[in-house]
């Protein structure tokens, strides 16, 4: 059976497809977003209010990975596709959704304190990291820019532990999947994005984000959480202004996203300037030639 993989920019109506979707194949919905795994913060991270696996699964004081999500999402993806129906993998994150789809070769985990050490030698200098990155991985630091903090410190992270980033980048784009699947990219335009951008960031403070962010912030979080966006400018802004910069962030990482979805191999890009089930009827229709998805 085929599986189905939504990617686009976030507020491109990835969600809102995918809800489309179920009501015209037998399927499920898996969630491939580094942030919805935590509880806690459904309104920040856009949690579907429609049944999705893997969305907050974990505490927010748990550091997550993608190596701890890949062998969820293959097990989702199997018990879906035993039961006759069809995983509908839904993701803005795209190493996660690359990760729910193949199987990827994970490089081993950083040695306790790695990232801080790396990370302090980064800060008291820059350029000093990153010709211990070129002596220690040629590679990795030819790929790598010297202003780019948190890739040279993921570098020296992942050459410490016995890897590399540059292999890693090999991986991640490769055109083989655990099973047959078609990826669909959400295009829209400049001006919607924005548009929807501006409306959903409005929109969290009448579904009562800042009480969210502030029962989060009561007790333990961990660095990996701390990292969804709007978090700290919901927190520590007030409303007019943290409304002003989420929405820059929002679309510089929109635009990040776009970016990225064109180096997916074997991408389907469809126009999402439409209603959410006009797109489903696409998605449908493209993914029937590799096989008869039955009709609900």
């Amino acid at each position: 059976m085929t599986v189905i993989g939504i990617f686009g920019p976030t507020a491109s109506g990835k969600s809102r497809v995918a809800e489309a979707l179920r009501e015209r194949i037998p399927s499920e919905l898996v969630s491939a977003d580094a942030l919805q795994v935590y509880r806690g913060l459904p309104i920040l991270t856009n949690q579907s209010r429609e049944p999705t696996r893997l969305v907050a699964i974990w505490p927010i004081d748990r550091e997550a990975s993608v190596g701890a999500y890949a062998p969820l999402a293959h097990a989702a993806i199997d018990e879906i596709l035993a039961d006759g129906k069809t995983p509908i993998v839904v993701g803005g994150t795209g190493l996660y959704l690359r990760a729910a789809l193949a199987d990827l070769e994970l490089p081993p985990p950083p040695r306790a304190g790695s990232r801080e050490r790396w990370a302090g030698l980064y800060d008291d200098d820059p350029s000093a990291a990153h010709a211990q990155l070129a002596e220690l991985d040629p590679a990795a630091a030819a790929a790598v820019h010297p202003n780019d903090r948190r890739r040279v410190v993921r570098a020296l992270e992942l050459v410490e532990a016995g890897a590399s980033l540059a292999p890693e980048a090999d991986r991640l784009w490769s055109d083989v999947t655990r099973h047959p699947t078609v990826v669909v990219g959400l295009e829209v335009s400049k001006k919607e994005l924005e548009r929807r951008i501006e409306e959903r960031t409005h929109a969290m403070w009448e579904a009562g984000v800042e009480e969210e962010v502030r029962r989060a912030l009561a007790g333990r979080i961990s660095a990996t959480a701390r990292k969804t966006l709007g978090l700290d400018e919901v927190a520590e802004l007030p409303r007019e202004e943290a409304i002003a910069a989420i929405v820059v962030r929002t679309r510089r990482y929109a635009a990040y996203q776009r970016k990225w979805m064109r180096r997916v191999p074997g991408i389907a890009i469809v126009d999402a300037d439409r209603p959410p089930g006009e797109i489903a009827d696409d998605i449908v229709a493209l993914a029937r030639p590799r096989e008869r998805l039955p009709r609900l």
